[in-house]
C-alpha cells in the first residue's frame, strides 16, 4: 500500500508544495539570521526557526496517509494558524517585542500574507479529506 495521503492529489499537490516552498524558505532564513544575527533579535530569528519546523511537520502530514497523521496535520496547521495570529497581534499592538520581522510578523506581510491565509487553505482541505474509517 502507498505511503501517500489521498490528501496529496489535486489542489492538494498545489497546497502541500504551497507549504513545502514556505518551509524551505522559512527555515533556510532563520538559519542564516540565527547564524548571523542572533544576538539582534533572538526572541524573532527563533520564532522564524519554529516557524520553519512547523511547515516542516505539515508538510509531510498532509503527504502522508493514515489517521495519525491526519491529526498531526491538524495540530501542526493549528499551532500555524495560532502563531500567525499570536505573533501578527504583536507586531502591531507591540511592534518593540519584534525589532526584526518573524515569518509570522504582521501576518505574514513580508511572505504576500501567505502564512496568514495557507492555514485557513489546510484546515478546509483536511475537512474535505478527512480520512475513511478503515484508513489507520
Amino acid at each position: 500500500m502507498s505511503q501517500l495521503s489521498s490528501r496529496a492529489v489535486g489542489v492538494g499537490r498545489v497546497l502541500i508544495a504551497v507549504y513545502a516552498i514556505l518551509a524551505l524558505a522559512a527555515t533556510a532564513r532563520s538559519i542564516v539570521q540565527l547564524a548571523g544575527r542572533f544576538d539582534q533579535a533572538p526572541v524573532a530569528y527563533s520564532l522564524s526557526a519554529f516557524a520553519g519546523l512547523v511547515y516542516i511537520l505539515a508538510t509531510v502530514a498532509l503527504i502522508r496517509r493514515g489517521r495519525r497523521w491526519y491529526v498531526v496535520a491538524w495540530v501542526a496547521i493549528g499551532i500555524e494558524l495560532l502563531g500567525v495570529l499570536v505573533v501578527g497581534t504583536l507586531s502591531i499592538v507591540h511592534p518593540e517585542y519584534f525589532p526584526h520581522d518573524t515569518v509570522w510578523s504582521f501576518f505574514g506581510r513580508g511572505y504576500l500574507f501567505i502564512p496568514l491565509v495557507l492555514p485557513i487553505l489546510g484546515m478546509l482541505w483536511l475537512v474535505r479529506t478527512r480520512p475513511r474509517p478503515e484508513e489507520s
